[in-house]
């Protein structure tokens, strides 16, 4: 079965108009205006929750790598704890 143009029209009709430089340029200022830009009180308080987060993570994953490398040396070295 062919495709009618009724339906999905002509190759011509999907294709978008390209938008220039200056039109996406203030295309993209009037999106960063609409932004809610955070306070500086409130970007100290997401970097320090952000780093607290980080260092709780990266100190659990230490002492498992630490805790597994261990009992791994200790089954193939055949350490038995004397």
């Amino acid at each position: 079965m062919t495709e009618s143009k009724a339906v999905h029209g002509s190759r011509d009709d999907r294709r978008e108009k390209r938008t220039s430089p200056a039109t996406f340029y203030r295309q993209v200022v009037a999106e960063l205006r609409k932004v809610v830009w955070p306070t500086q009180e409130q970007l100290v308080t997401y970097f320090l929750v952000v780093m607290v987060f980080v260092i709780v993570m990266m100190s659990l994953v230490s002492a498992l790598d630490l805790g597994f490398g261990k009992l791994v040396f200790a089954i193939f070295a055949g350490e038995t704890g004397e």
